[in-house]
């Protein structure tokens, strides 16, 4: 595995895509439910269009998915602020994403004050991601590496997210995860659903759910 520390501070607003971004809360997060104010406010600020390919970017703040290279995509806005208010992330909280991506997920998170740890399968999506949130300035752990394991050395974790489905939970995942801590995470194959658990004494308990669509889950996950 390669590791990779990522420091620094909040990343700037300053830029002609504000209007769009601000757009994009009210419309599309904010007015289907999502009334979570720290993460309403994260996403204002977080500057996604810097975390699309330079071709896409006129469609940075536009409702669905954007493909970012190596098969992978960047998350509706919607999703990434339902997942994130499903997390119940707050300051302070040590988190984990399996399955860092573009890197806009953990900068949602960072912003937020959430202690990140992220791990990306895909090495050049590893790397670009972790050369971009260092360059805006968001302290996030980043490391190129299957997720399927979590992150030993840095558990437990007030909350876990993974963006990749796989069709069953990974044992590790749960077991990394605080008592009275969440994990957001796609389940299947063909037809998904996002799945809401919080750890309690006797396991995990299922909080909520939602159908979605997201890349599968590959490494280790696919022999288990």
């Amino acid at each position: 595995m390669i590791a990779m520390l990522v420091a620094g501070g909040a990343a700037s607003d300053a830029d002609p895509f504000a209007a769009m971004r601000l757009a994009m809360v009210e419309e599309q997060i904010a007015a289907r439910g999502v009334k979570d104010e720290a993460v309403l406010a994260a996403m204002r600020k977080v500057p996604r269009h810097e975390f699309v390919p330079e071709d896409g970017r006129r469609e940075a703040y536009a409702d669905h998915p954007l493909p970012i290279g190596h098969g992978q995509t960047i998350s509706q806005p919607y999703i990434v602020a339902f997942m994130t208010a499903a997390l119940g992330v707050r300051r302070g909280h040590k988190v984990l994403e399996v399955g860092t991506g573009s890197g806009y997920q953990a900068a949602v998170l960072a912003e937020m004050g959430a202690d990140v740890y992220t791990i990306e399968i895909v090495e050049p999506l590893g790397r670009t991601a972790a050369a971009l949130l260092k360059r805006l300035g968001y302290k996030v752990h980043a490391r190129v590496g299957d997720g399927y394991d979590g992150w030993p050395t840095a558990a437990p974790f007030d909350g876990i997210m993974v963006t990749a489905a796989p069709e069953r939970v990974p044992a590790p995942l749960e077991t990394q995860l605080k008592e009275g801590g969440r994990l957001v995470i796609p389940v299947g194959r063909n037809f998904q659903e996002l799945k809401v658990f919080r750890k309690s004494s006797h396991g995990l308990e299922l909080v909520n759910t939602l159908p979605v669509r997201f890349v599968p889950m590959t490494g280790k996950v696919q022999g288990g």
